[in-house]
């Protein structure tokens, strides 16, 4: 299963191996925290209705999380090699850099938790799922897909084996157990991982990966609403966690266990879903934004530069959150974080360059030298 080919000479003389910065991520990057922000604080529906325009905005239930972990996987693949990931001792030094980044994430997660704000804080299981792929860096990506159709598959049979477990648990158990499972959350950085090994930044790549994840989208939400309706009452299901109505019989329930198409449910469907959806939302920012020229860099530099400091503008919305006299939840509230965001990421990266939180994880991750 793991790659055998010959150490790339730039890892031999210790140079970096990740390369020119692909913009089209840090934009996907800004989408998948503006969503997340809309689900904490944007008042969005409960559940969506394609048919009805008003709930059009509960796509933001569960997609942008989604789509942050399938960008968790391109990053660790973009920043170990990209398509030629390197081999001993070389390979062995960006494993333990992975591994101090891990325990650093971890840290500002509970640090967050600790700020005691009705938010679900997605951080600490991040720096799980980065330990997780320490051993499969050097992986294929047919294999690395392998792997996330196999967890896609466990993800819903954990989630119900363990929820009994969490009955009791306070707000960090829940998140850490049921609303952000390990199993179903490693089967989105796995799938980033193979996109970022299979070539990001190449145009055929691109328009392939874009095709590809719709489709693959459009084919499970479709079989999910065939063959696993929402029952009522799924729209206020606990999140993380599947659903079967009660006096559901043995095969209703059996279909929405693994084919259900509600939203941040755990389901096989709610999981392949969802990361379809996520690798056609970063196919299409590279495919527009990344060797389009200036006036394109020009145009996506607002939100490339939120998604350039994923970890500041994520902890920071928190941060404010646990400022505030009451919790924000609106359209309006959802705006003015917006707005707040793109400014201070602007100024910050136009003047100071890397986020501040970016900057002290990765001196962190520096104390490993790579030479």
């Amino acid at each position: 299963m793991t790659d055998t080919r010959p150490v790339p000479p730039t890892a031999v003389r210790g140079a970096s191996v990740s390369g020119v910065r692909l913009q089209g991520v840090d934009v996907a990057r800004a989408v998948a925290l503006l969503g997340m922000m809309a689900a904490h604080i944007g008042g969005i529906a409960d559940q969506l209705d394609w048919s009805d325009p008003s709930t059009w905005s509960a796509v933001a239930h569960g997609r942008p999380s989604t789509l942050f972990a399938v960008l968790a996987g391109v990053s660790i693949g973009l920043t170990s090699g990209r398509t030629t990931p390197p081999g001993p001792p070389t390979i062995g030094r960006v494993r333990a850099r992975l591994a101090v980044r891990a325990a650093a994430v971890v840290g500002i997660g509970f640090v967050l938790i600790a700020l005691d704000t009705p938010v679900y804080v997605i951080l600490p299981t991040y720096g799980v799922l980065f330990l997780l792929v320490i051993p499969v860096l050097r992986v294929r990506p047919a294999w690395l897909l392998a792997i996330a159709g196999a967890c896609a598959v466990l993800s819903p049979i954990v989630a119900v084996a363990t929820a009994p477990a969490y009955a009791d648990a306070g707000m960090v158990g829940q998140q850490l157990g049921l609303v952000y499972p390990v199993v179903t959350f490693l089967a989105y950085v796995l799938v980033g991982l193979a996109v970022a090994r299979a070539g990001l930044g190449a145009r055929s790549t691109q328009v392939a990966l874009l095709a590809s994840g719709a489709l693959v989208a459009a084919t499970a939400y479709v079989v999910g609403t065939v063959l696993a309706p929402l029952p009522s009452g799924a729209a206020f299901a606990f999140p993380g966690v599947p659903y079967a109505a009660e006096g559901s019989t043995p095969a209703e329930a059996l279909a929405q266990l693994f084919l259900s198409p509600r939203d941040h449910s755990s389901t096989t469907v709610d999981v392949v879903g969802t990361a379809g959806v996520a690798v056609a939302v970063i196919a299409l920012c590279t495919l527009v934004f990344d060797g389009r020229g200036r006036v394109a860099e020009r145009i996506a530099f607002p939100l490339a530069a939120v998604g350039s400091m994923p970890l500041t503008i994520y902890s920071g919305h928190l941060v404010v959150i646990a400022m505030l006299p009451e919790y924000p939840e609106s359209a309006e509230a959802w705006g003015w974080f917006a707005l707040g965001s793109v400014v201070f990421a602007m100024v910050w990266r136009r003047f100071l360059g890397r986020g501040p939180l970016e900057r002290a994880v990765a001196a962190l991750a520096s104390t490993v030298p790579m030479r």
